[in-house]
């Protein structure tokens, strides 16, 4: 494969990136901790507060930030060339309201964590399910029906969302808030999520070329022999399972999934064996650099972390359109 050299040189930038990203994240927290002492605990973890707070509590948070976060940004580039629509995000589709509809109703019972992220769970699969026996009749599927669909089941669930806030004890509403607008405070390394983004990493990276045809059309790609439908289905149910894998760990975070495909695309980067790399690369760096912004620019209390990915990403892409004259 004939790969030229910018796609090359932003994938090493980003990977460096990301390097720093962690580092970042495990150094800074409301308890200062030097550099050296963080080097020596890596090396030689033991039972001290430090060493607690460096492995058990920043590692496993950063870990799982920039896992989900690669999730949120490999669904956003996924969708965007499935629905042939720029502006598709990971929650386009109501998997999000879906999963915050059980999250919060779980919450309302009093149900532990856990069991939130079950009821997260239960959500999000109902609004897939839903999504895909309204839109698949007679092996055809029109993604035209499928982003109406989506809109329509994404309307009702912020319609219930509404009434579960309204009518929520007041003690519960801040943690449903901070749920709507991702929360990493409880967040632990989870062999699952992982096992997931990289199980889902490779099937994408599999299916690149023929993400690159599909992005030019679906003519084109079926002038070439490639079954479309069979392929939509398949980038649909990765979205998905990219989405619900991240929600049940982190809550809606958005903007993400928005901002990182068109970054990759705003620096000249469209081949999708180099863009699969990269936003994954860029979603889990970006997202563990605002989650450590999260916790520290307001230390003890910490920040909701959907807040700043918006804060940052916004400008950030605005001046790359700005730059591209869009």
């Amino acid at each position: 494969m004939n790969f030229n050299q910018q796609p090359l040189l932003l994938f090493i930038g980003l990977f460096f990136s990301t390097i720093i990203s962690l580092l970042i994240g495990i150094s800074f927290g409301s308890v200062d901790i030097s550099w050296s002492e963080i080097a020596q605990i890596l090396g030689n973890p033991n039972e001290e507060p430090n060493s607690i707070i460096v492995w058990e509590l920043r590692l496993h948070r950063v870990l799982t930030a920039f896992a989900c976060g690669s999730l949120l940004a490999l669904a956003g580039a996924l969708l965007q060339v499935l629905l042939r629509n720029p502006l598709a995000d990971p929650y386009i589709l109501g998997i999000s309201g879906g999963a915050s509809v059980g999250a919060l109703t779980a919450m309302i019972l009093g149900w532990t964590t856990i069991s939130v992220s079950i009821a997260s769970l239960a959500g999000a699969l109902t609004i897939i399910g839903l999504i895909f026996s309204l839109n698949f009749r007679s092996s055809t599927w029109d993604i035209y029906r499928l982003l109406l669909i989506g809109v329509v089941l994404s309307a009702a669930c912020n319609a219930v969302i509404t009434l579960l806030l309204a009518i929520a004890p007041a003690h519960d509403v801040k943690g449903m808030l901070f749920w709507l607008m991702g929360d990493l405070s409880h967040a632990e390394v989870s062999l699952s999520t992982w096992g997931t983004l990289i199980i889902l990493f490779i099937i994408s990276s599999l299916l690149a070329s023929e993400l690159n045809v599909l992005s030019i059309g679906q003519l084109k790609a079926r002038s070439l022999g490639i079954a479309v439908n069979t392929l939509q289905i398949l980038i649909f149910m990765i979205a998905s399972i990219a989405t619900v894998a991240a929600l049940m760990q982190v809550g809606a975070i958005g903007f993400i999934g928005l901002l990182t495909p068109h970054a990759i695309r705003l620096v000249g980067v469209n081949d999708y064996r180099w863009l699969i790399p990269c936003v994954v690369l860029l979603g889990g760096g970006f997202l563990v650099f605002a989650d450590t912004l999260a916790r520290t620019l307001w230390a003890p209390q910490q920040l909701p972390v959907g807040v700043l990915t918006a804060l940052l990403g916004a400008p950030l892409l605005l001046i790359l359109l700005i730059r591209k004259r869009f």
